[in-house]
């Protein structure tokens, strides 16, 4: 019997908590840069009763992701794809972030294009940070535009020295990117992809900004807007079942920002990161 298969990549808690939601009765393939962090997850999930194998993977090299995607639809149709891979400002340099980030998130939109199932559905996480920092027209068109291999090479991209910012554009160009896929490749397999922005999602990744340098700001946000908390992974892989199943079949190519309204609160004021 061919079997439907869920790609996950990123193996933290995010992504752990969507292939809980998703895969059952499906065939799970883990994606990870961390070897631990795949058995981790892998023995959370088939302690769940899930069936899931793993394979690593470094988003940033086109041909282990080719690769990933050649090995996905070995083991039946894929059906849903979930990107969760990144790295954060506490974590990389500016040049690393948009290596995995930007980069590395156009090439899986690329590369899993040509596997994709009739029908299926993809879903990038990205987050609010996308809608924290300026861009211009000019510079939203040459992300939309610009072939995946040069992404890197764009003037302004080059020009980035701080890790913040390259994570805020980085996050911007997840959001065009899947715009690009859902009108072109995508669209054309018949298939759908979207991508959701979370807010501050408590996990371990969360833990180390929130204890970082700008734990102030990040301690403002959760005081200042509408929910008053923060989020869980729980409550973002609800909303992954929405984007990636049939009541969402007619929404393609568009991002859905899950905040607690923290970016309602800085647009109208109520939040300010300058002090």
């Amino acid at each position: 019997m061919n079997k439907n298969v869920i790609v996950i990549i990123g193996a933290g808690a995010i992504g752990v908590a969507i292939a809980r939601r998703q895969g059952a009765g499906k065939q799970i393939l883990l994606a990870d840069y961390s070897e631990q962090n795949l058995q981790n997850a892998k023995t959370t999930l088939e302690d769940a009763g899930h069936e899931v194998s793993v394979r690593l993977v470094d988003v940033s090299k086109r041909e282990q992701v080719k690769a990933l995607a050649i090995h996905a639809s070995a083991l039946g149709s894929v059906l849903q794809v979930v990107h969760t891979a990144g790295l954060s400002p506490v974590q990389a340099s500016p040049e690393a972030i948009l290596k995995v980030d930007l980069y590395g998130t156009a090439v899986v939109l690329d590369e899993f294009a040509n596997v994709i199932a009739s029908g299926g559905a993809g879903l990038v996480v990205s987050s609010m940070a996308g809608y924290m920092f300026p861009i211009q027209d000019a510079q939203q068109q040459a992300l939309l535009t610009t072939p995946t291999e040069e992404l890197l090479q764009l003037p302004f991209i080059t020009a980035i020295q701080d890790s913040g910012y390259a994570y805020g554009m980085s996050k911007k160009a997840n959001q065009l990117h899947i715009q690009r896929a859902a009108a072109t490749s995508w669209g054309d397999k018949g298939a759908r992809v979207n991508s959701i922005s979370p807010g501050i999602i408590l996990t371990p990744l969360a833990r180390d900004e929130m204890s970082g340098p700008g734990k102030d700001i990040y301690q403002k946000m959760v005081d200042q807007c509408a929910a008053k908390r923060v989020g869980t992974v729980d409550e973002i892989a609800a909303t992954a079942n929405f984007m990636l199943e049939r009541d969402s079949a007619f929404m393609t190519g568009a991002d859905l920002l899950i905040d607690g309204g923290v970016i309602a609160a800085m647009r109208t004021g109520r939040i300010s990161l300058l002090g």
